[in-house]
Parts: C-alpha cells; structure tokens; sequence
C-alpha cells in the first residue's frame, strides 16, 4: 500500500537566514501594496505592538491578523512605497507611505531577527500629517 506524500510549502521564506543583502522588506511591502494581511501576517512575531490609526494593541499574530484585515478592508490599499529603511544587524525598521481609501498614510515596520528568521515586533499605521 502506498502512502501519499505530504508536501509543505512555505508562502514566504520568513526564517530566512540573517544576511545583509537580503531586504525583509520587499516581501512585506508587496503585501501591503496589495492589501493581503493574511500573507503579511506570516512575517509577524507571535506577539506584537500595531497600532492602526492611534488605537495601539498588543496583539497575537491572529489578532494582529484580523486588525490589519479590518484596516484593509476600510482602506483599499492603492500604493505603498518605502522611504527609509535602517537598523542593525539583528533590528530593521522601514518608513513608508501608504496610499489607501483615498487618504495617504505613513507606515512604520520594526523587525527583529531571531533564530526563526525576520519578524515584524511593531507595525504601525497613521494617517499622513
């Protein structure tokens, strides 16, 4: 009798290998270009900080899920592009400008690396000044 094989794909390669050549963010900014939280949140920590439009929650990878999702669903993004980028080795954050719903956002995204691989620890979302 033969067994089926079992498969596992991974959608993004979050546990990527630390590498300076590597940008962690071009994954997640297409993901948040295209509005899919659900592919966004595999980058995200199991627990982490967002804040969406000043209503800050420190939140579970689900949580976190569902809040991004609900922030989509209200604000169809249009465009995102990143402005800066910096950090160290093991710490990475982006700036970046959201164009979502017809109003301009800036979007903040600390990652931290650890031996899974890059995780966002805070993403936060506000509108443009």
């Amino acid at each position: 009798m033969l067994l089926p094989l079992m498969v596992f794909i991974c959608a993004e390669p979050a546990a990527v290998a630390q590498d300076d050549s590597y940008d962690v963010f071009v994954p997640i900014a297409k993901y948040i270009r295209q509005g899919n939280a659900g592919k966004l949140s595999a980058w995200f920590a199991d627990n982490l900080e967002v804040t969406v439009i000043s209503s800050s929650n420190d939140s579970s990878r689900n949580q976190a899920r569902q809040i991004v999702k609900a922030f989509f669903d209200s604000y169809t993004p249009r465009s995102f592009d990143i402005t800066h980028t910096a950090g160290r080795s093991n710490m990475k954050y982006a700036l970046g400008v959201l164009n979502a719903g017809g109003e301009m956002f800036e979007v903040t995204i600390f990652v931290n690396y650890s031996g899974s691989g890059y995780r966002i620890q805070q993403l936060k979302i506000d509108r443009a000044r």
